[in-house]
């Protein structure tokens, strides 16, 4: 088994890098945190090697005295250290004794490189031509934390509910959305961690992944904030919030607001071990589709509409993702084996984004995360194409279109008995966030 970590990424020169950022499966299984290196499981003669290369004289001047690559190894329990230059002999032995190497798929340019030039597999082959026997052992084993993992996420959470409760206390009107973003990263960077994603901050919630901050805040919006530290350990907290400029919520984004969480806590209650996520996130969209038909929006019956898609022009995402190591955790390892255990992903829209579907099992951490989006471009496109127009409303609608958009979102653990809501409590009832408003 080949494991490739991550080596350091250059912005604009070679010199000038962004943050170095390890492969999480690297990290899971030898821990180290460190660019350039390598390693190799050899079940077969039940050995451990790691690969890599000590620096130079040119690097200490740069960087200081650092530990010998053996040194390094041996503190991770790995004592059989090797150059980077040997790995290739190694596996070169392997292939010509008749052995399968098993690799990961490479989400990095370098990484699939560097499989050229170890395995000879073109670049572009290199996800068709990865193990799948070595990406569902991985799956299975990072998808079931342990009491340590849990307790380290729990580390990212409270990290998180402080960033969140920052931008909170501090929003005002006249405030750019720039100056939020920095001070939650700021919260994030002096736990002595990292944000564990490009930070959401903006008051177009519509659009589900905004990374835009150059919007001034005014009167009468609401700031939608997606976002979460990353511990020194690397694992993950994410979540997400909405509140208003003002320090109260106008009447009608408190309708609004209500049924977002009527809907989250319909899918926290659907949560059990054996229990499908699609069960999960079925159960916010009934919620939702019954709110939306109580105000007008929606219309028609709530099973036939929700069979059809119809509740996706208002919540065209999912209601959840597996998290730990990765916020979204192990993507590059592909949904269908993380989220769906093999299953095949619904092609419907709205449905073909919900990245969790298999049932719920002890040890497995997810988000919780419905939301209600008024999207200008899909309400027109749907009203053009008279998409679920037994279901909605679309003149009343039309009054929506510049309302943005509204999410809450918790981390939860699965339990042999049910499920636990990771960290301390966020705000997040309209109360709670009111009191908390400048």
């Amino acid at each position: 088994m080949l494991f490739l970590g991550n080596d350091e990424s250059p912005m604009n020169y070679a010199d000038n890098t962004y943050h170095f950022r390890q492969d999480s499966t690297f990290l899971y299984f030898f821990g180290m945190d460190y660019p350039g290196l390598a390693a190799i499981i050899d079940l077969d003669e039940n050995r451990e090697i790691l690969f890599g290369n000590d620096l130079t004289i040119d690097d200490i001047v740069w960087m200081g005295t650092q530990p010998t690559l053996a040194t390094r190894g041996s503190a991770y329990g790995l004592t059989d250290v090797r150059t980077y230059t040997q790995m290739k002999g190694y596996l070169n032995k392997a292939l010509l004794g008749g052995r399968k190497i098993h690799f990961l798929p490479a989400y990095r340019i370098e990484n699939k490189i560097r499989l050229w030039q170890l395995l000879g597999i073109n670049p572009d082959e290199t996800v068709l031509k990865s193990s799948e026997e070595l990406i569902k052992a991985v799956v299975d084993l990072r998808n079931h934390k342990t009491d340590e993992e849990i307790r380290e996420i729990e580390k990212a959470v409270d990290i998180s509910v402080d960033m969140h409760v920052t931008a909170m206390k501090m929003a005002c009107p006249g405030m750019p959305e720039s100056e939020l973003s920095a001070a939650v990263t700021a919260v994030a960077l002096a736990s002595g961690g990292e944000i564990a994603f490009p930070v959401i901050m903006t008051v177009n919630g519509q659009t589900l992944h905004n990374h835009y901050h150059g919007n001034i805040l005014k009167p009468g919006q609401m700031v939608l904030s997606d976002c979460g530290a990353e511990t020194a350990m690397h694992y993950c907290g994410d979540l997400s919030s909405t509140f208003p400029v003002d320090r109260t919520f106008t009447n009608r984004q408190k309708e609004i607001y209500q049924i977002s969480l009527d809907a989250h806590q319909a899918a926290l209650d659907t949560l059990a071990p054996g229990i499908p996520f699609r069960n999960v996130h079925y159960a916010a969209c009934r919620t939702i589709i019954t709110g939306l038909k109580q105000i007008g929006l929606m219309k028609g019956d709530t099973e036939e509409a929700l069979a059809a898609g119809a509740h996706a022009m208002f919540f065209p995402c999912g209601t959840g993702h597996m998290m730990g190591l990765d916020v979204h955790d192990m993507e590059n390892l592909g949904e269908v084996y993380v989220g769906y255990a093999g299953e095949q992903k619904s092609t419907q829209f709205g449905l073909k984004s919900l990245r969790l579907a298999r049932p719920m099992e002890p040890g497995f951490v997810s988000t919780i995360e419905p939301g209600i989006y008024f999207i200008p471009e899909l309400i027109d496109l749907w009203r053009k194409e008279g998409r679920n127009a037994q279901f909605i409303n679309f003149d009343k609608v039309e009054a929506y279109k510049t309302f943005s958009g509204i999410r809450n979102e918790e981390n939860i653990v699965i339990t042999d008995d049910g499920y636990r809501i990771l960290g301390k409590p966020k705000p997040k009832s309209i109360a709670e966030v009111e009191a908390l408003r400048c």
